[in-house]
Parts: structure tokens; C-alpha cells; sequence
């Protein structure tokens, strides 16, 4: 018999394959008898009513308080972000008008208070 040397890929290789054979069959069907398996009944699933939503089992507890108060800080920042942007939004609307009205002559929005000196 001659003596091959594996290289580092085959050796990887063949411990890749036996990992991916120890997953593909569990090892508590290999370790289960027949007789242990045939003794073992199957339990039908329990079958329990949902729970209703209308009415709660449990008083709020501190954690649930304190998640509502979170949850009533983010609304409470987010509406004053929100309304913050409509604020900027509308002023720069306010500004953009009086812009527009000034170039066309009809405020006196960036017009000069000095008097216009007359050429004699």
C-alpha cells in the first residue's frame, strides 16, 4: 500500500462532509431505541382559547408604564418636529412672497428709507 498525504482542502473537505452528515441525521434518532420510541405517546396539542383583548388579566405593571411613557415622549417629539418643520416651511413661504412682491415694486420690503437725493 503506498502512503498518499492529504492536503489541507481534502482535509477540510472530509470534515466538512462529516459535520454536514452529523446535521442531516440528529443524533437523538440515532441514540433512540425502537422500544423507547415505540413506548413514547404523542401528546396532541393543547388547544387553549385566546386571549381577548377587551379584557386585560394583569393590572399594568412598571415596565408597562414605563414603555407608555416612552412611547408618549416619542409621539409628544415627533408632533413638536413636525410642527417645528411646518413653522420653517411656512416662513420661508412668508419670505419668498415678500421677496417677489419687492422686486415687482408692490411693498416696501427691502426698498431704502434714506430720501432719494433729486439732481438740480
Amino acid at each position: 500500500m503506498s502512503e498518499k498525504l492529504i492536503s489541507r482542502r481534502g482535509a477540510f473537505s472530509l470534515l466538512g462532509l462529516g459535520v454536514a452528515l452529523g446535521f442531516a441525521v440528529p443524533p437523538t434518532v440515532l441514540m433512540t431505541s425502537d422500544a423507547d420510541a415505540q413506548a413514547q405517546p404523542i401528546a396532541p396539542a393543547p388547544t387553549a382559547p385566546a386571549p381577548t383583548a377587551a379584557a386585560p388579566t394583569a393590572p399594568a405593571t412598571s415596565g408597562m408604564n414605563r414603555r407608555q411613557a416612552r412611547r408618549a415622549g416619542r409621539h409628544e417629539r415627533r408632533e413638536a418636529r413636525r410642527n417645528a418643520r411646518h413653522e420653517r416651511r411656512e416662513a420661508r413661504r412668508n419670505a419668498r412672497e415678500m421677496r417677489r412682491e419687492a422686486r415687482h415694486g408692490n411693498s416696501l420690503y427691502m426698498k431704502s428709507t434714506k430720501p432719494i437725493k433729486q439732481s438740480q
